[in-house]
């Protein structure tokens, strides 16, 4: 399974804003491996600001290491809801 740092690695010389088609071509220019390539032609086909975004577009798991149940108690605690400075009540 490709990782957010597989992706990026293989776009580091990319030059954004770029098209599926680029993207693509970029990694396979790169050498990257058949899990990487998979996951980026499943790519929708718009264009990408910047690395982020193309690893996001691709559904890979920004941390694979946190599991399903970590997942799950993270959603439940309400003191972390990651909610913006400017957005919270004052």
């Amino acid at each position: 399974m490709a990782t957010y740092s597989d992706v990026l690695q293989y776009l580091s010389s990319l030059d954004y804003p770029a098209e599926k088609d680029d993207v693509v071509r970029e990694a396979e220019r790169e050498g990257a491996p058949p899990e990487v390539l998979r996951a980026l032609r499943a790519l929708p086909p718009v264009d990408y600001a910047n690395g982020t975004e193309v690893a996001r577009s691709a559904k890979i798991e920004a941390a694979p290491e946190v599991g399903a149940a970590q997942r799950a108690e993270q959603a439940r605690d309400k003191r972390h809801q990651r909610v913006s400075q400017h957005l919270r009540g004052i």
